[in-house]
């Protein structure tokens, strides 16, 4: 089962989502993120969170919808995110893209990106995504498909990322090392229609820059 995950960060044009259609099979909607949702043309098949965020008026409007609706107080240990992935998590979600995953907020954005490992080692492999970008986790092989000259950058996580082997981008690796808190696999280049990422040891961060 894969899922579309709306979370309460920042979304500029909805036009984008539509490339997701045939991707989910249902829509989570972590407090706020509701109203993404409905802008987006879009019905929540349910809305999680402490509802501290989530505008009376878009609160009704979601009942009307039929949606189910889990709420939970709001002096808790989790985001409203990570409560809407380990619900998708009891309901069997395997593979997810998580909209407005990023916005102002610096500590709810790094929390929400830390979370695609978290929930990668519990089975779920995730994707954040917007109009502009795509981040997700690299743990042993991995096939991303991009245009020609769009931006992918590679940052090692949990450590130093080993024994990493790259096709179809412009500065490649061949076995080669990237370590923690260094920026040489920042930006990247597709010069074909796919990139194939290999890493024997460790996990990378991959944040491709889509075409404008």
């Amino acid at each position: 089962m894969n899922a579309l995950i709306f979370a309460g960060g920042n979304i500029t044009d909805y036009d984008f989502i539509e490339k997701y259609e045939g991707f989910y099979d249902i829509i989570i909607c972590a407090d706020s993120g509701a109203l993404h949702a409905l802008n987006a043309g879009l019905k929540p098949d349910y809305l999680i969170g402490d509802m501290d965020s989530i505008s009376e008026d878009v609160m009704e409007r979601v009942k009307k919808l039929n949606t189910e609706i889990i709420c939970y107080p709001k002096e808790k240990d989790f985001t409203d995110t990570e409560l809407a992935l380990e619900y998708a998590l009891k309901l069997g979600v395997k593979s997810a893209v998580i909209l407005a995953g990023v916005g102002t907020r610096p500590d709810h954005s790094l929390a929400n990106i830390f979370l695609l490992v978290r929930y990668l080692e519990k089975g779920i492999d995730l994707v954040i995504a917007d109009r502009d970008f795509e981040i997700f986790v690299i743990r042993g092989e991995k096939e991303i498909k991009g245009e020609k000259g769009e931006v992918l950058s590679l940052i090692p996580l949990k450590g130093d990322a080993e024994e990493i082997y790259t096709e179809g981008l412009y500065y490649p690796l061949r076995g080669e090392s990237l370590l923690f808190g260094t920026s040489r696999g920042i930006s990247n280049v597709f010069i074909k229609e796919k990139a194939k990422i290999k890493v024997g040891r460790g996990i990378l961060l991959g944040i491709k820059i889509n075409s404008i």
